[in-house]
């Protein structure tokens, strides 16, 4: 009776104290809707199968037996290293695993590293080329999506992952949102690629395109900083100069002006205390 008590308790304590979430603690819970919609596509939706073939449908027919299984889809566990951010690998990734390289020993560790070139690509929106470093997979998605700036815009973040492929799409959208004007000096191209891809904007609202792109400790950096300018502190002595200001304004009194008079009997009382001061000689 006691323990079904206990445990009745639990399951209450579990549902009413839950675990703060990541955009519940300190400056965290300050970021924008935005943000969050960004996060959300970056590391929470699931990206596309690279590594392995999955299986539609939820159940299976084993041949050999013809045991009736459940499909279970499970992605292979990635390494991603810092030179994963510099380059754009189409979603590929390090798997570490192991590997049986001889029958009669046993398996070692291993790492499977995606094969990496270097190459150059071409952004119709920024007009210019631009040298990364890229894999197979990326090229081949390159040229399915019929050029370098469509693959960028139709790719959701998770599986673009890396942060130079994630500036560069905020850099392609800022500049659409702002009508193309690298080319300023061409209307009639300007025009043209306006049209091409003005399509990709309708998925975004100004304030999403500009906190697009930014990393975690990015953003945090971005709220501490526009607190930080709303709540700037004024020193007192501007305070009280605008005051004194205005005060002798209403009096009528301007106190940006001083007769010679005053200047000179001021000068002459200084001069008196000065011990280094030239005497009048008599």
């Amino acid at each position: 009776m006691a323990s079904s008590r206990i445990q009745a308790t639990v399951r209450q304590l579990s549902k009413t104290y839950k675990k703060k979430g990541r955009f519940e603690l300190g400056i965290a819970s300050e970021l924008p809707a935005a943000y969050k919609k960004f996060w959300r596509e970056w590391k929470v939706l699931k990206p596309a199968a690279v590594h392995f073939v999955p299986q539609e449908g939820k159940w299976k027919r084993d041949e050999l037996t013809g045991e009736t299984l459940p499909i279970q889809n499970i992605p292979i566990p990635l390494k991603h290293p810092a030179e994963l951010h510099e380059g754009i690998w189409g979603g590929e990734a390090v798997i570490k695993g192991f590997q049986k390289r001889e029958q009669h020993r046993r398996r070692v560790p291993h790492y499977w590293v995606p094969v990496l070139k270097r190459t150059v690509v071409k952004s119709e929106v920024l007009n210019t080329h631009l040298s990364v470093t890229v894999t197979d997979r990326t090229i081949r998605l390159i040229n399915d999506h019929y050029g370098f700036d469509h693959y960028l815009l139709k790719t959701p973040a998770c599986d673009l992952v890396s942060m130079l492929a994630l500036k560069l799409k905020k850099q392609i959208l800022t500049e659409l949102m702002n009508g193309c004007p690298r080319y300023a000096h061409d209307p009639q191209r300007q025009k043209e690629v306006y049209e091409e891809y003005k399509t990709y904007l309708s998925s975004y609202t100004p304030e999403e395109i500009d906190w697009y792109g930014l990393s975690w400790y990015e953003a945090l950096c971005k709220v501490a900083k526009q607190k930080e300018a709303a709540n700037r502190p004024i020193p007192l002595k501007n305070v009280y100069r605008k005051n004194l200001v205005e005060k002798l304004k209403a009096a009528g009194i301007d106190g940006t002006k001083s007769s010679a008079d005053e200047i000179s009997t001021t000068t002459s009382w200084l001069s008196k205390m000065n011990p280094f001061g030239k005497k009048d000689e008599a």
